[in-house]
């Protein structure tokens, strides 16, 4: 019986084990720490592919933000698209805000950026189109003033979420989270259930949860109207990473598939 009984836990024993390693394996790094090769450029005036500027780089492992070689700001705001679709995920990141913010871009763009998710195929976004179909994780620092700037916000270009069990149309709605200074790295987790739930966590911590993601709404602007069908619900879409004037890093990028 003694036999039997350390045979059967040492068998489960290893399954934990394996069932653990499975699990961890299932994450899936989405940049390679090396190139962009994986991902779709897409900035305001210029056609998809065009990293005008070469805005978006792959440096030391980190996917860097720069505008050293800008003139105008123009109202060039870019996003970094990975090159498929997800629905249901845990997505994790690293970012930090840094550098100099430009002084010709909108002054909401101060040390602020975000990752889109649902987003629109890049793709299907017309040369003049500013800002994705999407709903964004918008980040944020403090800007030194004492005063309170949460990060993991909720915006919503061109789309509503239900938030609190009621249809919810204001374009973005604050987090519960600290305040994180320039050049701190910040660890972002955003946890997407297709249509349903979807949860913003930060440092650990969740701040913000919400639903129903759906097409609605101002904010897009020269859009192709057969992509904005208002009322429709978003269950899966492209990931992307934004550009809107500020100098930002971003690092290990991950992302573990979920069962619906």
């Amino acid at each position: 019986m003694t036999t039997l009984f350390l045979r059967k836990a040492a068998a489960a024993a290893f399954l934990t084990v394996s069932f653990l390693s499975a699990r961890a394996q299932e994450w899936k790094p989405l940049f390679n720490g090396k190139d962009l090769n994986d991902w779709y450029v897409k900035i305001h005036h210029h056609p998809v592919g065009d990293n005008f500027g070469n805005t978006f780089r792959a440096e030391d492992g980190i996917v860097k933000v720069r505008y050293d070689q800008y003139g105008d700001f123009n109202n060039q705001y870019g996003h970094l698209y990975y090159k498929q679709p997800f629905s249901n995920y845990h997505l994790k990141l690293e970012y930090r805000f840094t550098g100099e913010w430009m002084k010709s871009a909108p002054s909401y763009t101060v040390l602020n950026s975000g990752v889109m998710y649902h987003s629109q195929d890049p793709r299907t976004m017309p040369v003049e189109q500013d800002w994705p179909i999407s709903v964004e994780m918008q980040f944020l620092a403090g800007l030194g003033d004492g005063q309170p700037r949460p990060t993991g916000n909720m915006c919503s270009p061109g789309t509503h979420i239900v938030y609190k069990g009621k249809l919810d149309t204001r374009h973005c709605i604050n987090s519960s989270s600290k305040t994180y200074d320039k050049d701190e790295w910040v660890k972002a987790e955003l946890i997407v259930y297709g249509d349903s739930l979807i949860t913003h966590i930060i440092n650990g911590d969740t701040v913000l949860q919400y639903s129903k993601p759906q097409i609605g709404g101002p904010v897009v602007n020269n859009f192709d109207p057969k992509q904005k069908p208002d009322g429709k619900v978003l269950s899966a879409g492209f990931i992307a990473l934004q550009s809107e004037g500020q100098p930002i890093d971003f690092r290990n990028i991950l992302i573990r598939e979920l069962k619906p």
